[in-house]
């Protein structure tokens, strides 16, 4: 088999919650992001880079995700995706197409095996980046529960392209698409859900200045800091106003795709969780909060599951 048709990186996220848009001072005021574009139910939240959102608030019924976002080089990568997800059986939800949301560009959406759904978007409007200090540059990965987490592993390699970096002992997987460690991860879980979302600072000084704002305005970290084994980043844990849990980090590991090779990272070893040996081990409490709400997702309108 020829090699698969790979994503190119992760854009961000779109959220949604009961009253989530009524949560965006806490990531104008709190955690560093700004407001770049608002309409009825929707607010769009862009760090430091070039993306013109990297995080959205959309109101609704249902905690859970909107859609993962994605990018595609040019328009021949994105149609070429398209057909590769539909040749492998993917939920397909129409052929690629302009968006006609305030981002713009061209692309497609499909459904994962766990009905959510991801959106895949080239020549996206392109805004100027900022230089400013300790505010998040992108978002860095998504952690994805999942009950079924070896059947939604093989879908993102076979169908998305994606490669293994790491295993942390057989409840967790890091999934690259582009030299970033892990744009997604999933987690072995009771059901879907959303499990964290990790933001960029660009140094260590950046990611431990957002810790000290966020102190500043009477916010501690959940869990952290400290600096996992897998990727090598280091992490504080956050909750947002609206429950999902949220994370600051900085320096991931970047992959090396002649030399590198996946290893199994245990679980019972501290220091192998935390290099630092300073946050300790997820308390139950933490562990609660990462499994998230259960997430129904979407409907496969083909009348079958991927």
């Amino acid at each position: 088999m020829s090699e698969p048709i790979r994503v190119d990186a992760l854009r961000g996220i779109v959220m949604r919650a009961p009253g989530i848009t009524g949560t965006k001072g806490f990531y104008e005021n709190n955690w560093g992001l700004t407001a770049a574009h608002e309409e009825d139910g929707f607010v769009y939240l862009r760090g430091t880079g070039s993306e013109p959102f990297i995080y959205g608030l959309k109101d609704g019924p249902v905690y859970g995700i909107e859609y993962v976002h994605f990018s595609m080089p040019n328009r021949a990568a994105m149609d070429a995706l398209h057909r590769q997800a539909a040749a492998r059986g993917a939920a397909v939800l129409g052929d690629p197409a302009k968006f006609d949301d305030f981002a713009g560009g061209y692309g497609f959406e499909v459904l994962d095996p766990d009905l959510r759904r991801l959106r895949f978007r080239t020549e996206a409007r392109v805004v100027e980046a900022r230089d400013e200090w300790a505010r998040p540059r992108k978002v860095s990965h998504v952690v994805l529960n999942t009950a079924e987490m070896d059947r939604v592993e093989k879908w993102y390699v076979d169908v998305l392209g994606f490669r293994v970096s790491d295993y942390s002992a057989d409840q967790m997987v890091f999934l690259r698409c582009a030299t970033d460690h892990h744009s997604i991860a999933l987690v072995r879980g009771h059901y879907p859900s959303v499990n964290h979302v990790a933001f960029e600072l660009p140094s260590i000084n950046e990611f431990m200045r957002s810790i000290g704002r966020m102190k500043e305005k009477g916010i501690h970290p959940t869990w952290g800091p400290g600096r996992h084994g897998p990727g090598d980043n280091p992490f504080a844990y956050y909750v947002s106003p609206s429950g999902f849990v949220i994370e600051f980090t900085s320096e991931i590991q970047q992959i090396d795709e002649q030399t590198h090779e996946a290893q199994v990272w245990p679980r019972d070893v501290p220091e192998k969780m935390d290099q630092w040996m300073t946050a300790g081990p997820p308390t139950s409490a933490q562990r609660a909060i990462m499994q998230g709400r259960p997430d129904p997702g979407f409907p496969d309108l083909r009348g079958n599951n991927t």
